[in-house]
């Protein structure tokens, strides 16, 4: 038997592939490099950032403050209002509270507070403006009566006022038709008033008033009594001297009465003037004021809303003195119309105004008027306004306005008003309030 020799060849191997640990471990490689690769670029990306922010930082300047705004800065850090208002030993300058057009007003004042063991204030104080307005003031005042729940004060006060505008009695009166009258007047006041609530106040006033009305000292312009007879401006040939009297009551939650931000005050006011001379001139008054004031952004910003009329009623064959009407256009009401532009026997005025803080010390202002005057109190509506708008500026020390400049637009042209109060200021209580010139 043959056998034939077989060349047994060794087993074949299998090709190795990777294991799954491999596989694994490279792929954590790979993403450690990318990793890696990403925080380095992100390291340069903050790198190229940080670089540019500080060559732009060292380009930055300071902003260029104006000339303007850095005189009101310095006025305001150094006090000066407070220093002037604070006067010395009782002694200080008393500038404005003239009539609107009288001029810049200036003059002595003495006031003292805390005497009589703290219980009595006295005032005095004597000016002159610069269209030569005289005005002599004097008053006492027991605030702290009844453990602070009754004041009582006196008042007097003469003005010689050589050139107040009067352009007639009506609603239509042409711009063209300005005349001037001197009125010259003296009153003294008494006031009393309680306090049964916080805010609320009640009291009653009692007076007397002499007038005198003469020819206008404005040579550019006509005197009135050569331009209107008595008919149609009553008062202007015979006056007459009053005893006075009135009622008064106001509600005020105001957050600060001298520079308020937030809250209300209304004030009505009832007077009975009793013509103590002729007989013909006797009339009662009804005065509003009613202000609103909302707050808002901390109260930096406002929003001031005022409305306030004079409703006047008189016996039969009873006139009012056209120099005791109701006058509107000026600083304080209509602010593009000129002073004393419209007057009647009624008169209802209506103003807003917008307020925001620029700086500390520096308000700025827009503002609306609305108003009219008219001879029955049936006409008392919102129908035949008059309407100005503007803006201003308010300066402001001890949390108070002290100079105030509005701009007023109409169409009968602009007005420019530089005023030492506050345009919704309140006025002082009792009979002499309601003196139509003040």
């Amino acid at each position: 038997m043959r056998y034939q020799n077989r060349t047994v060849s060794a087993p074949r191997k299998r090709p190795q592939r990777p294991g799954w640990r491999a596989a694994i471990c490279s792929s954590l490689a790979a993403l450690a490099l990318l990793a890696e690769g990403a925080s380095g670029q992100e390291q340069t990306r903050a790198g190229q950032i940080e670089k540019q922010r500080a060559e732009k930082a060292a380009r930055l300047k300071p902003d260029e403050v104006s000339p303007a705004e850095r005189r009101l800065r310095d006025f305001r850090e150094q006090h000066y209002m407070e220093r002037f208002a604070a006067g010395i030993y009782g002694f200080r300058p008393k500038i404005g509270n003239m009539v609107t057009g009288g001029g810049f007003a200036i003059g002595p004042e003495y006031y003292r507070n805390g005497l009589a063991n703290g219980l009595m204030n006295v005032r005095a104080s004597a000016q002159i403006s610069t269209r030569n307005y005289h005005k002599l003031e004097a008053s006492m005042a027991m605030p702290e009566l009844a453990r602070g729940r009754l004041n009582f004060d006196v008042l007097a006060v003469h003005r010689y006022l050589p050139s107040l505008q009067y352009y007639g009695t009506g609603p239509d009166t042409p711009k063209e038709f300005r005349t001037n009258y001197l009125l010259e007047d003296t009153s003294v006041d008494g006031t009393l008033a309680g306090r049964p609530w916080k805010s609320l106040v009640l009291g009653g006033t009692s007076g007397y008033l002499w007038t005198n009305v003469g020819r206008g000292r404005d040579s550019r312009f006509a005197s009135a009594e050569t331009a209107f007879t008595p008919a149609q401006a009553p008062g202007i040939d015979l006056q007459t001297n009053y005893l006075r009297n009135g009622v008064f009551a106001q509600w005020d939650y105001r957050d600060n009465p001298a520079g308020p931000k937030q809250g209300g005050n209304y004030v009505m006011q009832y007077s009975w003037y009793h013509d103590n001379r002729i007989g013909l001139y006797s009339f009662r008054r009804l005065d509003l004021d009613l202000q609103q004031y909302i707050g808002f952004l901390n109260k930096t910003r406002v929003i001031a809303l005022r409305a306030k009329a004079r409703l006047s009623d008189t016996d039969r064959n009873e006139q009012i003195p056209f120099y005791m009407q109701p006058f509107l256009g000026g600083s304080d009401d209509l602010r593009g119309y000129r002073p004393f532009r419209f007057n009647d026997r009624n008169s209802m005025v209506l103003n807003a105004e917008y307020r925001w803080e620029i700086f500390s010390g520096l308000d700025g202002a827009v503002f609306a008027d609305a108003g009219k005057v008219f001879p029955r109190r049936g006409l008392l509506n919102f129908r035949d306004l008059e309407s100005s708008v503007g803006f201003g500026l308010r300066f402001n020390a001890r949390n108070r306005t002290a100079v105030r400049v509005d701009v007023g637009f109409s169409h009968e042209g602009f007005q420019v008003w530089f005023k030492f109060n506050d345009v919704f200021a309140t006025r002082r209580f009792g009979t002499s309030a309601g003196q139509p010139l003040y």
